[in-house]
């Protein structure tokens, strides 16, 4: 591929007109990793940094809808469709996990290891958000396969550019572990 063809795949503003002009058709909604109806999970008991998750994520123009969760409880049943979540498809995964290390009634470390113990959830994608810069918060965050720590920049400007950048990463850069077919999901 010469230099041309580079700076015309370059301008393409559409990925799909990308795929179409490198591949001769190759484009295939299947092949897509990330469902566009998938959303992001917020696991935020602060109000105020869940509000200030929203503003930055709408500053930031993130078009993948934003769910919240207030505590560890509510975060294992909404991932295994349990309590006030039953009525969900389990299979429904979110893009990726927000998850703050201080929540009430079940930590965010036992969440998290949760969700590397089960199959379902193993390989979904989990960014601790947490106002802890602890060596030992970040040790155990890792020691559990928590895929990002970010501590939460303080500064409005610097934490809408995380998430923008956090974001952009796991939405648009990442190429997502395969979803387990459903057969592969007991549910009972």
């Amino acid at each position: 591929m010469g230099s041309g063809d580079r700076n015309s795949y370059a301008k393409q503003e559409n990925p799909k007109d990308a795929l179409t002009t490198m591949e001769g058709n190759f484009y295939d909604p299947r092949l897509w990793m990330i469902d566009p109806r998938r959303m992001i999970l917020l696991v935020e008991d602060d109000d105020a940094d869940a509000e200030l998750a929203s503003r930055a994520f709408q500053r930031a123009k993130v078009i993948t809808p934003l769910v919240r969760v207030r505590d560890g409880v509510e975060a294992l049943d909404y991932f295994f469709a349990r309590g006030k979540h039953a009525r969900r498809d389990a299979r429904d995964l979110p893009v990726f996990v927000l998850l703050d290390l201080n929540i009430p009634k079940i930590s965010g470390l036992k969440v998290l290891e949760a969700i590397r113990a089960d199959d379902r959830t193993r390989h979904l994608p989990v960014i601790i958000l947490t106002s802890s810069g602890e060596e030992k918060d970040r040790l155990a965050a890792y020691k559990h396969f928590a895929n990002s720590y970010v501590v939460k920049p303080i500064d409005y400007d610097q934490f809408v550019s995380a998430l923008q950048q956090i974001c952009r990463y796991w939405t648009e850069l990442n190429a997502a572990a395969p979803l387990l077919p459903s057969s592969s999901y007991d549910l009972t």
